[in-house]
């Protein structure tokens, strides 16, 4: 009898290494982002493909902004250019698309493009693709609490779900599977309230040559793991336990 494939439900990237990807072909920072960019477009459709729900992405974190006024600049810019070029094409693919993140901090030109991006893909429900920009896990965090205590909730009434209703990633599920490219082991202050029981998934492919191939690579790991939420795998039983 065949075993059924796992498939994670939901799938969070630290798409890592654009820079030094193009570095290493002598070509601006910003051409890789703008690489980057086009390989998150096909990873979405080969995430729902293989019947991952929701995929959500760390495009520009908290701290992105002390990077070079140039580069923060383009990354700006790239989110114009790709709502832009890409918007439709998801849209027609079935992709609802959610921005997540700090937006007081952005352009309203930036902001009225994720406004664009939400409501034009509004009814999709192929696949949902969150974009996390100038987000942060600690941020994340603070504003739930803050909104929590804006409407009145008691100390005491304060319960770990109550407060998950108000993060911001409160319409998906907690991530299966934590995937970071570009050989850095950390997590970034990415996601760190829905990650806590999130498989780990590190890989040394910078983040544009990250294809099919090496997501599958990410979803084979993940189905040879044993996940027991903090409980105790249960006992073998009948012949041979």
């Amino acid at each position: 009898m065949s075993v059924p494939r796992v498939v994670p439900r939901h799938v969070a990237i630290v798409m890592d290494g654009n820079g030094r990807w193009a570095k290493k072909r002598f070509m601006p920072r910003l051409v890789g982002h703008k690489f980057g960019m086009d390989a998150l477009v096909q990873l979405v459709d080969h995430c729902a493909e293989r019947g991952i729900e929701f995929l959500t992405v760390y495009a520009f974190s908290s701290e992105n902004w002390r990077r070079p006024d140039e580069e923060v600049s383009g990354l700006m810019d790239l989110v114009l250019v790709g709502v832009a070029k890409y918007l439709q094409r998801l849209a027609e693919r079935g992709v609802r698309i959610r921005m997540v993140g700090d937006r007081s901090a952005v352009s309203e030109r930036v902001r009225q493009a994720w406004d664009q991006s939400e409501q034009t893909t509004a009814h999709n429900t192929r696949i949902t693709l969150t974009v996390a920009f100038n987000y942060g896990g600690r941020w994340d965090i603070l504003q739930a609490c803050q909104r929590a205590l804006r409407e009145g909730t008691a100390p005491e009434a304060l319960t770990e779900d109550h407060l998950a209703r108000h993060m911001a990633l409160a319409h998906a599920p907690d991530p299966d599977l934590f995937i970071r490219t570009g050989g850095e082991l950390r997590v970034s202050n990415f996601l760190l309230w829905q990650l806590a029981y999130s498989e780990f998934y590190f890989t040394d492919c910078l983040w544009p040559d990250f294809n099919a191939a090496e997501l599958d690579k990410a979803l084979a790991a993940f189905a040879g793991r044993d996940r027991r939420f903090g409980g105790v795998a249960p006992a073998a039983t009948g012949a041979g336990s």
